[in-house]
Formats: structure tokens, C-alpha cells, sequence
């Protein structure tokens, strides 16, 4: 009898947590693709909102790491995340301080944290991968975002004037990956939930 409780208490909280990172996963993607929308629109001709929007999108990297972290287990269990709120953060610092020297300082600032952050995210993906399944976007997403990282680092040397909408589409793979991470995790929910 006991037993069963605990197997029953594991799943609710297998649930629980699974219900939670679809829809951490879907209001990222939903952030980024506004994010990324008003890049091409609004900021694209307006250089304070562009300078507004390069700020808030590392601040809100690190909100949502530190929420994510811990609803899934606490800061202490989550040690990537951690470590990805504090680049976030810093990021989110260095962006202010570079828009006032250059937008190929930005770029440069946007190339650290994305080299970084890829990895981190690498990371909590292969550690959720036991856990909930469906992590091989995360994955990937955080590979590709390393390889963002060393492509911006690159352009920012160049003598070309960097925009806001030549990192709208780093943002817009990132919402493709939240999305199909989201999904995968629903598909995965629903075979289980038929399953048993």
C-alpha cells in the first residue's frame, strides 16, 4: 500500500512538473515570437525601442531560468540554470553598458551570452532528458545557439553596422525550438496518459 502511494505521489509530480515545462516551454516561444516580430517592425526603424527590447531579452532569459529552476526541484538542484540566470544577468548589464559604445559591442555582448547560455541549456536538457523525455530540441537548440554565439562574435568585428534584426533570428530559432519542445512533451503526455 504504501507503495502504490509513492509510485502515485512520483507520478503526480512527474505530471505536475511535465504540465509545467510544456507551459514554460509554450510562453517562451510565445515571447520570442513577439520578441522577434516587433524586431522587424516597430524597432527596426526605432533605435530606443531596439535598445529597450536588446535589454529585456537577456533579463528575461534570467527571469525564466530562475522560475523554471525552481519549479522543477530548486535552485540547488539545478545548477545550470543557476549558472544561466547569473550570465543572463550580467548579459543583461553588459548590453546597457555596450549600447553605449557601439551596436558591434552588442553583438559582441549577444555573442558571449549566446555561447554561453547554449551550453547551459545543452546541459539542463541532457539532465531533463531521464526525467520527462522530449528533450532533444532543447538539445539541439542549445548547440545551435553555441554556434550563434561564435557567429556573432565574428560578425561583430567586421566594419558592418549590426541591426536588432540580425539577432531577431537567433530569437526565432529559439521559439521554434520552445514550441516543438512544448509539443513533443504534449505528445509525450498523451501516449502516456493513453497508455496506462
Amino acid at each position: 500500500m504504501a507503495l502504490s502511494d509513492t509510485n502515485t505521489n512520483m507520478n503526480k509530480l512527474r505530471d505536475g512538473n511535465g504540465t509545467w515545462l510544456k507551459s514554460y516551454y509554450f510562453t517562451r516561444a510565445a515571447f520570442s515570437v513577439v520578441w522577434v516580430a516587433m524586431a522587424f517592425t516597430l524597432a527596426k526603424n526605432m533605435p530606443g525601442i531596439a535598445a529597450v527590447m536588446l535589454v529585456v531579452y537577456p533579463a528575461w532569459d534570467a527571469a525564466a531560468n530562475l522560475v523554471d529552476a525552481q519549479r522543477n526541484g530548486g535552485l540547488r538542484s539545478n545548477l545550470t540554470q543557476v549558472l544561466n540566470v547569473l550570465v543572463s544577468s550580467i548579459t543583461t548589464i553588459a548590453v546597457v553598458i555596450a549600447l553605449g559604445i557601439s551596436m558591434n559591442a552588442v553583438l559582441a555582448v549577444f555573442g558571449v551570452w549566446a555561447a554561453l547560455s547554449g551550453g547551459f541549456q545543452l546541459g539542463t536538457g541532457v539532465r531533463r532528458w531521464k526525467r520527462h523525455g522530449a528533450q532533444w530540441a532543447m538539445i539541439l537548440s542549445g548547440a545551435q545557439s553555441m554556434l550563434a554565439g561564435v557567429l556573432f562574435l565574428g560578425r561583430s568585428q567586421t566594419a558592418a553596422i549590426p541591426q536588432i534584426t540580425d539577432i531577431a533570428p537567433y530569437a526565432a530559432f529559439g521559439a521554434f525550438y520552445f514550441l516543438v519542445s512544448a509539443v513533443l512533451l504534449a505528445i509525450s503526455d498523451r501516449r502516456r496518459q493513453s497508455g496506462s
